[in-house]
Formats: structure tokens, sequence, C-alpha cells
């Protein structure tokens, strides 16, 4: 161990993801398991800011690994983009004796552990985010479950979209990505998906493709969107201009952030947590723990801000395959 490390905080920041509860959990247990004590920041950095913590031990993470939302709460903090809030955030841990600090969510809180760093508190982070939008990770904490809840809605409208023969135009999450639009759209077999990243032909990708699953026999059509793409309710309008065919919105909205996360979740969320605890135990700072080809390691935080993340191509094109 290069650096004695007593006593850890961890908190959960920016937007809620199922998985949250079973990262806190793992950074409980393993920091437990080596002696160094656990205080949990409870309302992301403005927590941190304003004193809001409480002690943690292995007994108080009982049961929270099913269990959806974060028990740490999650607040965006415009505090943390001031000087003043940020050195407020790194006297806390001096106040406190932090040694280091985990941090759970997207690229804002990122730049925030970035930040503290600078400051020299020890921050890891750790990718949370149901959009999977994090450039330097393979996956982010809560994107399967929020898959598998929008696939659970869309399989259940397809039951009435399929009984009345018409067109379901479904909003899922995604604010400035896809990949959540596109995975969801091709595992409930959509005939097209709206994404921000690739250039949609409305005739050819859309209309098109809805008449000839006509003349094939379907009498039933599903169009996922992706919230960063546009309106929901526009493209519905353009499919019943150009198609005539009855088509409803449904929005998704905040109900793909809740439920019990999936295994898939719930294992990564444990490795991950796992990892950060080590992180900061062999003296690392300024780190994210990221996923590569299923190993779980981490990188600098500068590094993975830098990157680019795109769709994966193989499922865009076998989607686009396979849609009719």
């Amino acid at each position: 161990m290069e650096k004695q490390i007593r006593r850890i905080g961890v908190l959960t920041s920016g937007g809620d993801a199922p998985g949250m509860n079973a990262l806190i959990r793992s950074v409980v247990r393993s920091a437990s398991a080596n002696d160094v004590s656990v205080l949990g920041i409870r309302r992301g950095y403005s927590g941190l800011i304003n004193g809001d913590i409480i002690e943690m031990g292995a007994r108080s993470v009982d049961g929270i690994i099913r269990k959806g939302g974060t028990m740490l709460y999650t607040a965006r903090c415009k505090e943390m983009m001031t000087e003043e809030g940020l050195q407020k955030a790194a006297d806390t841990c001096k106040y406190l004796g932090i040694d280091g600090l985990i941090c759970c969510g997207g690229d804002g809180t990122f730049r925030g552990a970035q930040a503290l760093s600078r400051k020299g508190v020890p921050c890891i982070g750790v990718p949370g985010t149901i959009d999977n939008d994090i450039v330097c990770t393979d996956y982010t904490i809560g994107f399967d479950t929020a898959c598998n809840t929008a696939i659970e809605c869309i399989d259940k409208l397809r039951d009435t979209m399929q009984s009345h023969e018409r067109c379901s135009v479904v909003e899922v999450m995604g604010r400035r990505a896809g990949h959540l639009a596109l995975q969801v759209g091709c595992a409930v077999g959509a005939t097209a998906i709206c994404l921000p990243e690739r250039q949609l032909d409305f005739d050819v990708d859309i209309v098109e493709k809805m008449r000839i699953g006509r003349i094939k026999g379907r009498n039933h059509h599903i169009i996922i969107v992706a919230e960063g793409y546009g309106s929901a309710q526009e493209v519905a309008d353009q499919i019943h201009e150009a198609t005539g065919i009855d088509t409803r919105v449904t929005i998704l909205g905040h109900i793909q952030r809740g439920g019990s996360p999936s295994a898939m979740d719930r294992v990564m969320a444990t490795r991950m947590g796992y990892a950060a605890v080590r992180a900061l135990m062999e003296g690392k700072t300024n780190r994210v723990i990221v996923s590569d080809a299923n190993l779980v390691t981490d990188i600098d935080i500068e590094e993975g801000l830098a990157k680019h993340k795109d769709l994966n191509q193989c499922l865009f094109e076998a989607q686009q395959t396979v849609a009719i």
C-alpha cells in the first residue's frame, strides 16, 4: 500500500441510476474489509459543501443491493462550478479527515472529482448513468436495467398497438446520446430508430420501411425516438401525414431510472466499487473506473473525458438489416 488510507467518502451525483445502491454497498463492504471507515455524503457535492454526511458501516448497507435509486440521494450542484464552492468541498474533506473520495455519476461528476483532485483530495470516479454515454467506458451502471424497463413497457404497448393496427412512437431517455434507444429498438424489433448520432432520411428510413412492412403483412409499427433526437410528437405527426395511419406517442420518461437493478448492474456496480476502493488504497487519484471488454480497470480522468464514444456500429447495422 503506497498511502495509508483510514477514512474515505462516497457520493452519488447527477441523475440517479439503478445499481448506485449496489455501488455504495460494494464501497462500504470493501473498505470495511480493509479496516477503512466510510462516510456517506448525501445529495452529492452539495452535501459535501454543506456537511450533509453520515457514517456508514458494513451492516448499514444490508439489503440495499436490490433497491433502485440511491440511499445517499443525489443532486446537481452549480456551486461546485465556483472557486468558493470547490474550496468549501475541499475544506470539508480536510476537516473530516477524508483521505479519498469515490464519486459515482456522469461527466459532470467526474469534472467535480477532477477539480477536487487538483485541490489535493484524492478522487476516484465511477460511471453511473442510464444513458451509457460516458466516453471512456464500455458500460455504465444503470444502463442494463433501464433497457429492460423500457423493453417491458414497449412490449405492453405493442399488444394494444397490434389490436388497433396503430403506429406507436416511443421516446426513451438519452439527452445527447442514442445508446439506450439503439439497444432498446433492436431488442423490441422496432421498425425504425431516431438517433441524434445518425442522420435520418425520413421518407426512406421510416415511411418506406413502414410501407414495405405493411405489404409484407405487418399491421402495426414501433418507432423509437431518442430524447436527444427531437420531438417524438413531431415524428408522429409526420408519420400520420405521410401514411394516414393512427399514430400515438408514449414518452417513457423517468420510469426508466427506477426499479430494482438487473443482475448485470448489480455485478458491475460491485466490481467497480471494489476497484475504486483498491485504487484509493494504492494511492491513486484523479482516476475513473472503466469497463474495457469486460475488464474493470482505471484510467486518468482527463484522458477519459478527452475520448469520443460513438454508437455500436455493428448493432446499428444489424438493426437496420433486420428491421423489416
